[in-house]
């Protein structure tokens, strides 16, 4: 099966414990699990309403600031963003706009007006949101559109670890709706791809990619 990220041929490997079969780019990094297995945005909603994440608490907030204290830094100063599928929580969007960064919230479950559509942004956040992609080609590209010049797209998700076996006891793929997986190595190649430059990667799970002037 061909990459969905660079079009090279991939390896193919199954997991023995859920019969799942999994393909993995050498070149990109990039791997996915087959596409039947994909969840519809119907399966998806199912699986976000069981997520309690409450807005008042201290660690729920703390895991937001972790991200804006990564992400911000290597983005310079925004004056405007976008939290690009934010699911049920406007959180970190409440977070940047008491930071003065005017902040536009998108998801397509529970905010799926595309207010959006006809706005460009200095930076476009989106949390845990990759991992769930069918086309993440597609959505890079369409999010890159909707920059500022030398505006950034900062990115949280879990990194996979190369290794096949190690992959297989990695706690992250076993969400059903979590079905593509990146390294920043997959970013670089996605950002050079669409006119853009990796400015940043913690090597965990953090990525911050600015569109080229």
């Amino acid at each position: 099966m061909k990459c969905h990220i660079c079009s090279r041929s991939t390896q193919s490997f199954c997991d023995e414990k859920t019969a799942i079969v999994y393909h993995l780019c050498d070149s990109c990094e990039y791997l996915f699990k087959d596409p039947s297995e994909y969840r519809s945005i119907e399966e998806q909603k199912m699986r976000y309403d069981l997520h309690e994440n409450d807005e008042n608490s201290a660690d729920y907030r703390a895991y937001f600031q972790r991200f804006l204290d990564f992400v911000l830094p290597a983005a310079g100063e925004p004056k405007t963003a976008l939290d690009f599928g934010c699911g049920s929580s406007t959180l970190l969007a409440n977070i940047l706009n008491s930071m003065n960064i005017q902040t536009d919230v998108y998801d397509p479950i529970y905010y799926p007006e595309k207010c959006y559509d006809s706005k460009k942004y200095d930076i476009i956040v989106s949390v845990e949101v990759f991992e769930h992609l069918h086309d993440p080609n597609r959505l890079f590209s369409h999010l890159v559109s909707h920059l500022n010049e030398g505006g950034c797209i900062a990115i949280q998700t879990q990194f996979h670890p190369c290794d096949i076996s190690t992959f297989k006891q990695w706690y992250y793929h076993k969400d059903p709706t979590h079905i593509v997986f990146f390294r920043p190595r997959t970013f670089a190649v996605l950002a050079e791809k669409y006119g853009c430059k990796l400015l940043a990667d913690n090597g965990k799970n953090m990525v911050v990619l600015r569109k080229k002037s």
